[in-house]
């Protein structure tokens, strides 16, 4: 029996506002945190994702306040990331009203975080932010690795995607499922902010490599795209922004559409 898909709403904040960019850059203004938390449970999220986008970046702890303002106005599971660096971290976060933390950076400079997180507050709190880029060769059309021939492969970037890591994004996936992530946010550096779709190609590879659920981020700029991002990968959920930020669509929309398709989503 297949599992029931989700849909999630993302809330890249920065400076305390929601805001949306391209290629993880080009940022501008969306709104308010708190206020598309309240519309997207009625519109009936299955989940939110609240991604503070500098924190990193600029070595600061995710702001909290937000954080607890967000958790009043919604009840339905709730992920934090961003400057989160050690365990007293995501304690904070979690008890300020999150249900799971999630760890890019982090992650790729300490990797036995992730299994303190999983130990000491349980697997399903844990999700892994991988921040994935194709990368070329020297000639722009093929690198050697591994002992073959590749056009390209996917790197990790980390500090919101400015960092290069030099880490192929499939081996990474492997890595964090083994050290106990109970699941992997993907998102797409080159399809982020276009609204041309998830990157079919890097979302089949991560999901082919892992077992444990997969979001799929970055590109989506209709219902269509999550009904082909679901067909033809094995995603758990599709995150968008853009769409629901702007009132392209709302989620209510997207699951009648899906549904209609023929995909299982949540009541």
């Amino acid at each position: 029996m297949m599992l029931a898909k989700r849909i999630i709403p993302c809330l890249d904040v920065d400076d305390g506002r929601v805001v949306k960019g391209m290629h993880f850059g080009r940022i501008r203004d969306a709104g308010d945190p708190v206020e598309f938390a309240r519309s997207y449970k009625l519109q009936g999220a299955d989940e939110l994702i609240f991604l503070d986008i500098t924190a990193s970046q600029q070595k600061r702890k995710t702001m909290k306040s937000i954080v607890r303002n967000v958790a009043k106005v919604t009840d339905i599971p709730f992920t934090v990331g961003g400057g989160i660096r050690k365990l007293e971290d995501a304690r904070d976060i979690l008890l300020s009203g999150a249900d799971k933390v999630s760890i890019n950076t982090a992650a790729v400079k300490n990797p036995e975080l992730i299994t303190d997180l999983m130990s000491i507050f349980g697997k399903q709190c844990v999700v892994v932010a991988i921040d994935a880029k194709r990368k070329f060769g020297e000639d722009g059309t093929y690198l050697f690795k591994n002992g073959g021939k590749k056009k390209y492969w996917f790197e990790v970037r980390i500090y919101g995607g400015k960092v290069e890591t030099g880490i192929d994004a499939i081996e990474w996936a492997r890595k964090v499922e083994s050290l106990g992530a109970g699941e992997v946010l993907l998102t797409s550096i080159d399809a982020d902010g276009t609204e041309n779709g998830y990157d079919i190609d890097l979302t089949k590879r991560i999901c082919n490599a892992i077992r444990i659920p997969v979001i799929a981020s970055g590109g989506c700029g209709g219902a269509r795209h999550m009904l082909e991002v679901f067909r033809k990968t094995d995603v758990d959920a599709a995150l968008a922004a853009s769409i629901f930020h702007y009132q392209k669509s709302t989620v209510d929309k997207v699951k009648n559409y899906l549904k209609k398709k023929g995909i299982s989503i949540r009541a």
